[in-house]
């Protein structure tokens, strides 16, 4: 907790909420699209794929684990974003699916790009945010 104080001391304004806001937008989305994977509770957007989108989007499903570990993984990481825990942990298991899911929208899929565009986003100011978390692991250690 004092990490967080010491972490806020020089930022004023409206600046000092955006990790905060930020964490929470996140989490939502991802505990809100993670759950709907396994409750279908949401309608299906109404996107005619191309080919090669739903060629990917049937091997997913064919593959019989790979979209519940994927809303599961969603699911998951938005649950630790909401109650503010293991956040840099959280991160790092979100950042491959970010990863795919870009290159999924840029080179298959266009229509979601904003959406996933704003999900990496989101990423990119909340790594920034928990740099400290991840210097550890990205110090060359000698042998």
């Amino acid at each position: 907790m004092m990490q967080a104080t010491v972490r806020h001391e020089n930022v004023r304004g409206f600046a000092r909420y955006v990790p905060s806001l930020v964490r929470w937008l996140m989490g939502l989305w991802l505990f809100v699209f993670g759950l709907n994977g396994f409750l279908n509770f949401l309608p299906q957007p109404n996107v005619q794929l191309s080919e090669g989108a739903m060629a990917f989007s049937e091997s997913l499903v064919k593959s019989g684990y790979m979209l519940p570990l994927i809303f599961a993984t969603q699911f998951l990481v938005g649950a630790l974003l909401l109650i503010n825990r293991f956040v840099p942990l959280a991160l790092v298991i979100l950042a491959p699916f970010i990863v795919n899911s870009m290159a999924f929208h840029i080179f298959l899929e266009h229509s979601g790009l904003p959406m996933a565009g704003l999900l990496l986003v989101f990423e990119l100011v909340l790594v920034w945010h928990y740099r400290k978390a991840y210097a550890s692991i990205l110090t060359a250690q000698e042998k």
